[in-house]
């Protein structure tokens, strides 16, 4: 007698492989806490102003959607216009860079799946490359 295994099945959306959202907040409030405590992201920092907190519940509700769950995002806002909405900001090589290493430390301090790391991290940085208006 052969005893089959079979693998858990795949989760359907990026979402659900992250955790849903308790697990996509954990991931948020990761990101802005480091980059509020360590100077590698100073410039990044310096590009959200006094507080996060706005920040953070749009990275939040924005992730959601993107990742494959629900749209907290456009229900508030409307469709994201990602790069008009950060035209008032500086963003240049620096803050591209920045931006892509915080949440890479978030990513794996979150315990996020090294394959979805993978996934997410070339998907940020085609996003994130895209978002810059400077050369700098």
């Amino acid at each position: 007698m052969t005893t089959v295994t079979s693998a858990a099945p795949a989760p359907a959306t990026a979402f659900d492989w992250v955790g849903g959202e308790a697990r996509v907040r954990e991931l948020v409030d990761r990101f802005y806490d480091l980059m509020d405590l360590e100077p590698a992201y100073a410039r990044l920092r310096a590009a959200h102003g006094t507080t996060l907190d706005d920040a953070r519940d749009k990275l939040f509700w924005f992730l959601c959607g993107w990742l494959g769950g629900p749209d907290h995002y456009i229900s508030r806002f409307g469709h994201p216009r990602l790069r008009a909405r950060h035209l008032p900001f500086r963003i240049g090589i620096a803050e591209r860079d920045q931006w892509l290493a915080c949440m890479a430390q978030a990513m794996q301090e979150a315990g996020l799946d090294p394959s979805l790391q993978a996934r997410l991290a070339e998907s940020f940085a085609g996003t994130a490359d895209w978002m810059r208006n400077t050369d700098g």
